[in-house]
């Protein structure tokens, strides 16, 4: 697993060959045939300079009443080519949700999305959050909140 780290808005952590090549492959090919693994989706979103689709299975998390994206990885292609388009499809089956993308910046309202995220991944995740979990205090989960990249998604049918 490759990391970059030169600062909070360039931490990212590579998948390695497997996890590229078969476990988002599979994820990827089992919600587009409907089956939603823990709430997982394919995420489309269009390239920041290509304008091609691109495609990565994420975990949509509901916390509160609102739907969000965390990048468990950093900033992500995925995070920057939504901050760019600042719209994606969400898909599980034959079900395609044009979203709105919207990024979180207020570190309070982060820490509770991301306990929220952990609460529910954090056996899928957990590695990529340096030892913070759900049960961590406020202060160690706003020490990584610039890290961890959160976007709330808003249905909406011309978005995309």
């Amino acid at each position: 697993m490759t990391t970059i780290q030169s600062g909070p808005t360039s931490h990212y952590r590579q998948p390695g060959w497997f996890t590229r090549n078969v476990m988002n492959r599979t994820i990827v090919r089992l919600t587009r045939l409907g089956f939603s693994v823990w709430g997982s989706r394919e995420l489309r979103v269009r390239g920041r300079t290509s304008g091609e689709w691109r495609r990565v299975p994420v975990n949509l998390l509901t916390h509160g009443g609102s739907r969000f994206l965390v990048s468990p990885r950093g900033h992500s292609q995925w995070v920057r080519n939504l901050r760019v388009a600042g719209t994606g499809e969400l898909r599980v089956g034959r079900r395609i949700e044009a979203f709105r993308g919207t990024e979180i910046t207020d570190p309070d309202e982060k820490v509770e999305i991301l306990r929220a995220y952990l609460r529910r991944w954090k056996m899928e995740v957990g590695v990529f959050f340096d030892g913070v979990g759900p049960d961590s205090s406020a202060d160690e989960l706003r020490a990584i909140v610039d890290r961890h990249p959160v976007f709330r998604v808003v249905t909406a049918p011309d978005a995309a």
